[in-house]
């Protein structure tokens, strides 16, 4: 019985030393996503297929489709279906995962660009120096 007892609480603690890695505290496990009908709402499933009452496809729950649009995704560019909120390789073909096209209009917009001659000359789009006419280039964090 004792080995019992140890055994869980052995179990319990490596589990939860697995599930957040100590450098970056990123979260390992696996979250369920739901996918609903969009005529009937409280038709629920965990995985896509098509809607027992009416037919129609199921799609991400609104819940999931908030939960996408806020953090940061990365799909691959062959097999559409595969995304990631890490970085790394398509697990069907071995792509590397790149970033969905709304997180690309994210970084983009985000990037600053200065004059080599006026580093107090800062904007937000390529183009060139309104001081002395040199072409700007983008400004690394």
């Amino acid at each position: 019985m004792k080995q019992l007892i140890f055994l869980t609480i052995a179990l319990f603690v490596a589990s939860s030393l697995f599930a957040q890695s100590k450098a970056g505290k990123t979260d390992t496990t696996k979250h369920a996503r739901y996918y609903s009908c969009s005529m009937h709402p409280d038709v629920i499933s965990s995985k896509p297929g098509k809607c027992s009452i009416c037919g129609m496809d199921l799609v991400l729950s609104n819940k999931e489709q908030t939960k996408t649009a806020v953090t940061k995704s990365y799909s691959c560019p062959v097999h559409v279906k595969v995304f990631s909120h890490d970085p790394g390789k398509c697990p069907q073909c071995g792509r590397k995962l790149q970033l969905s096209p709304k997180e690309q209009m994210k970084a983009e917009a985000a990037k600053i660009y200065t004059c080599p001659m006026h580093p107090e000359v800062a904007l937000n789009k390529d183009g060139v120096c309104p001081k002395c006419g040199k072409s700007l280039i983008e400004k690394k964090n």
